[in-house]
């Protein structure tokens, strides 16, 4: 018997993106250092350039993931008892449907919750799913992973993946928040499954993140192009180089736009006015590289106990199963 239709639910109010936008870009560029979430980054043109870094020679994480998939997938399926599968971010769903294949060989797959802020891909990639699983019930969520964990569908045993390495997007402090508002809305026994890219030569890590091709540097300065469109800035992206550096300390990706010359920003939309040194930086994405007992510490604290951890065969990246005490 097949499931019902697709059902997408609209948490996101309609102007949330540009309220959003306006009280993110007054916290980030009202202060010292400045800085913009790099959620920004993923307009259409974003979008369609972090597409194309996913294909890049140097860019290993993507693939690499996939590769712990391709070999896991059943591992994974098998490990742990969830009958309903949660996505946050999930956009096309593209690498989840090698798990979700593996879960639905088990005969337990019973709902597939895709979470993504764009109702547009969440229609379509429901449409998708639901012609490929027939017997599993979509159930999309059009929603921000940072606000509407507790609205996540109950009910079931449930495995909340969250995967292409976004925790290390997130600062420390906010992977503890998030980490334990997830753990909030979920129930002991309910499992997560996360994917984190691991510590590496920083020549590796630098390369991944300056491609030969400029796209990386296209990719982060669109950021600005995002706030002339919507704002009404005037951004000159001219005056801007990109500058990405490994932070050893933090261990993490810092990529950053440097003003290479003084200069004075207006943000009508945001009702600000930035004033730039020459040589000063504003910061527009990290990206945290993890080593496995940080890993463990971090979702301990979360109260999660790892259950696995199963890596790609060049030990690049990692997904952890962790269940929740």
């Amino acid at each position: 018997m097949s499931s019902p239709a697709p059902v997408v639910s609209v948490l996101l109010d309609p102007d949330w993106a540009a309220g959003t936008l306006v009280d993110d870009v007054r916290r980030g560029l009202g202060a010292t250092p400045l800085r913009l979430p790099p959620k920004w980054l993923y307009d259409d043109e974003g979008s369609r350039l972090f597409d194309l870094i996913t294909r890049l020679p140097e860019y290993y994480p993507t693939e690499a993931e996939r590769a712990i998939l391709d070999l896991h997938g059943a591992d994974i399926a098998e490990a742990c008892d969830a009958t309903t599968v949660v996505e946050l971010g999930s956009g096309t769903s593209d690498k989840t449907r090698v798990l979700l294949d593996a879960f639905d060989a088990t005969g337990r797959l019973r709902r597939f919750v895709p979470v993504d802020v764009s109702e547009a891909t969440l229609r379509a990639a429901a449409d998708m799913l639901d012609e490929r699983y027939p017997d599993v019930a979509i159930e999309a969520v059009v929603g921000d992973f940072t606000l509407h964990l507790g609205d996540l569908p109950g009910g079931d045993r449930r495995l909340v993946a969250f995967l292409g390495g976004t925790i290390g997007n997130l600062y420390v402090e906010e992977r503890g928040a998030f980490l334990g508002a997830l753990a909030d809305s979920l129930d002991p026994g309910d499992w997560l499954l996360i994917g984190t890219d691991l510590v590496k030569s920083s020549d590796r890590l630098i390369a991944a993140y300056n491609d030969s091709q400029g796209v990386t540097s296209a990719f982060v300065t669109n950021s600005l192009t995002v706030l002339n469109r919507e704002l009404g800035a005037d951004f000159d992206l001219d005056a801007f180089s990109y500058v990405p550096f490994w932070d050893a300390h933090m261990e993490r990706m810092d990529l950053r736009l440097r003003s290479e010359a003084p200069q004075r920003v207006s943000i009508p939309g945001a009702d600000l006015e930035v004033d730039l040194a020459s040589g000063e930086e504003i910061r527009v994405e990290i990206s945290t590289k993890f080593r496995p007992e940080g890993i463990r510490a971090e979702l301990g604290a979360a109260g999660f106990e790892v259950a696995h951890i199963w890596t790609d065969p060049a030990d690049d990246f990692a997904l952890t199963l962790a269940s929740l005490r």
